[in-house]
């Protein structure tokens, strides 16, 4: 399959151009005319209806249940039209078989680990995931902007983004909401009380954690965990500001500023360190952007702005949390030595790694530490589980995370120059994974949000550059 090259045949076919397979007037991912033409809808409705998706109690499984349209009509095009596939995607592909391999070390036992603490359960949840996400990322990318405009899927994310900034009120003002939502009540009584499969099927405003020495709400509405609404909501602001500041007017542009005003408080109060730097590096990609396109005024402006609005901050109460959080690591040395275990746990399987993560024996300080009665968290922490990246060094090895990593960095240095708001946008997606990728797990609403701004990218490049590379790799495998 070479990019832009039909799933069903070696024959190149640049976007726009007609292929020899399809009806006069259909172009290379449109439906040949006399068809209904798709429009997308599953993708807007899963974006924009996610908070009912969360209160129905499906969250991360929507996408699992919007897959099967998605996965149905990529058969019908390779049927028809023929498919096409981002730049690189065969180090995705790879990835994806290193997923399966892992599987088959589910059962072995990891030195300084639980025994038994991995099971097939989360590792068949995970690649599960990944599958569903890659019909994701081909389903955005095979449908042309007439199908499914960049606009409206900018804008549904700017709506979920507007869903966070609420959530994130809620676990502020009614942090102990919560709700048994249907799907819920529909699984089995010992399924539904086991602590990962609550988080995924319960909704609730915050999480309720001691950070300070006593009992402090963390928001994550309409999201799992509290880390999850972080790392979103710093996805999510940048649709907001490019579908609605950029490309919005008036009332709109002015409302969606106020938007992203008000989301400064709920960001605070989640107390997560690392949105925090990640939102300061997203202000400086912009920055940094605007000064590449000679605006220098824009920039100057943007930065008194900014000045004027950390002065704000620091004479205002949320300067009190920012200093407690500050000094108040709370779960650094938990992080360090689990981000140990995984590079060590790594080291011992390095092809294919352990399948799915591990339990650590004890805590940081000593192997005998483990959970009581009174201290439910002490030690035992699961390996992998403080980012994607240790997740997939202990369940891919460090041949499967430099494929998915090869992969994201293919396309951030493919679409480097993407000058569109759209593009710039999707292209600070893509490079916040690598941020994040430290301290948040991506699967799944981040990498499904990074994966929809690769297709983004991937279908929105020049036509020319595309003839290109496909007269440069014409007769190559993908």
């Amino acid at each position: 399959m070479a990019r832009g090259v039909s799933a069903r045949g070696s024959r190149p076919a640049s976007a726009g151009a007609a292929a020899p397979w399809a009806a006069e007037g259909a172009t290379v991912g449109e439906p040949a005319v006399g068809r209904s033409p798709v429009t997308g809808r599953p993708l807007v409705w899963l974006l924009a209806g996610y908070p009912l998706w969360w209160a129905l109690g499906m969250g991360q499984f929507a996408y699992w249940l919007f897959a099967v349209p998605m996965a149905a009509e990529l058969v019908r095009r390779h049927r028809t039209v023929g498919l096409r596939v981002p730049p690189g995607f065969w180090l995705w592909a790879l990835f994806l078989l290193w997923t399966v391999l892992g599987l088959l070390l589910v059962p072995l036992e990891v030195p300084g680990t639980v025994p038994d603490s991995g099971g097939y359960g989360g590792a068949l949840l995970r690649m599960t995931g990944y599958l569903v996400l890659t019909v994701l990322l081909l389903y955005v990318g095979n449908l042309s902007e007439r199908e499914l405009p960049d606009l409206a899927v900018v804008r549904a994310l700017a709506v979920l983004c507007l869903a966070t900034i609420a959530g994130g009120y809620l676990g502020m003002l009614a942090p102990r909401f919560e709700f048994t939502a249907p799907l819920e009540y529909l699984l089995p009584a010992r399924l539904a009380s086991d602590a990962y499969v609550q988080a995924l099927v319960h909704p609730a405003s915050s999480q309720i954690m001691d950070v300070f020495g006593y009992e402090t709400a963390r928001p994550k509405a309409p999201w799992e965990y509290t880390n999850i609404w972080g790392y979103m909501l710093s996805l999510l602001l940048v649709w907001l500001v490019v579908g609605w500041v950029v490309q919005g007017s008036g009332w709109v542009r002015w409302g969606a500023l106020a938007a992203a005003a008000l989301a400064v408080v709920p960001a605070v109060y989640s107390l997560n360190r690392a949105m925090w730097a990640g939102l300061a590096l997203s202000l400086a990609y912009t920055a940094a952007m605007a000064l590449r396109r000679g605006r220098v005024l824009l920039v100057g402006t943007f930065t008194a702005a900014v000045l004027v609005a950390l002065l704000a901050l620091a004479a205002s109460p949320l300067a009190d949390v920012v200093r407690a959080r500050i000094n108040n690591p709370h779960s650094d040395d938990g992080r360090a030595a689990s981000n140990a275990a995984a590079v060590e746990a790594a080291g011992l399987s390095p092809v294919v790694g352990w399948g799915t993560t591990r339990e650590s024996l004890g805590s940081s300080d000593s192997i005998a530490v483990g959970p009581t009665a009174e201290c439910p968290d002490c030690g035992q922490h699961v390996i992998g589980n403080a980012g994607q990246l240790w997740m997939t060094l202990v369940s891919s090895g460090w041949v499967g995370t430099a494929l998915v990593l090869a992969f994201f960095a293919r396309i951030v240095w493919r679409y480097r120059s993407a000058s569109s708001p759209v593009g710039q946008g999707a292209l600070l997606t893509v490079l916040l994974l690598f941020w994040y990728m430290f301290f948040y797990v991506a699967l799944m609403s981040p990498l499904a949000v990074t994966l929809v701004a690769t297709a983004l990218l991937w279908r929105g490049e020049e036509p020319a550059l595309r003839r290109r590379v496909t007269a440069r790799t014409r007769g190559r495998p993908w």
